[in-house]
């Protein structure tokens, strides 16, 4: 697995500075080459490209050079709108590439029992993408183990966090085979 920053989030960046030996590689590219930057850099079987959607020229780049887009969306009307230039880049993408290029949403940072965490499901359907199943709740665990360069997978295996997220990966497999 390969991550990829973007100069506009440097999240992934940040991260991985906070840790010596890193588990997975980082790199960051700063142009809106990434479709081409990308053949440059050795094969890997997971490449995840970490973007801020509100950046057109790196979105667009990094469309081209996925096979599957990852949405992540909080449960809240501002971020549901806030999707909605990157949704219809996306969308364009699928038609050029005959439906080869495939996309969904994950509902990130929900707090269980709210009505609107059961209410953007519905929300997002009017996108015309598919929600996965899987949702990453509002943890403290997320941004801690994040502060130590590390993950909720290594330092709390058996958490109900580790559980979400391999919930996650394992749908994100299924809709790539």
């Amino acid at each position: 697995m390969l991550l990829v920053s973007t100069p506009v989030h440097r999240a992934a960046r940040d991260w991985a500075d906070m840790r010596e030996e890193q588990p997975v590689p980082v790199v960051g590219i700063d142009r809106s080459t990434i479709e081409r930057d990308l053949k440059s850099v050795a094969a890997h079987d997971f490449i995840v490209i970490d973007g801020a959607p509100q950046a057109a020229d790196l979105a667009i780049s990094a469309i081209k050079a996925a096979t599957f887009i990852l949405i992540p969306v909080q449960p809240s009307p501002y971020d549901v709108w806030a999707t909605a230039d990157l949704v219809e880049l996306v969308k364009q993408r699928i038609e050029v590439t005959d439906g080869k290029l495939q996309a969904a949403f994950v509902v990130s940072r929900a707090i269980k029992g709210t009505r609107i965490g059961d209410e953007i499901t519905g929300a997002l359907a009017d996108y015309g993408l598919p929600v996965l199943e899987s949702r990453i709740t509002q943890r403290v665990s997320y941004p801690g183990t994040a502060a130590s360069g590390t993950t909720v997978l290594d330092a709390e295996p058996a958490s109900d966090a580790a559980a979400e997220i391999r919930a996650l990966a394992g749908e994100i497999r299924a809709k790539l085979s």
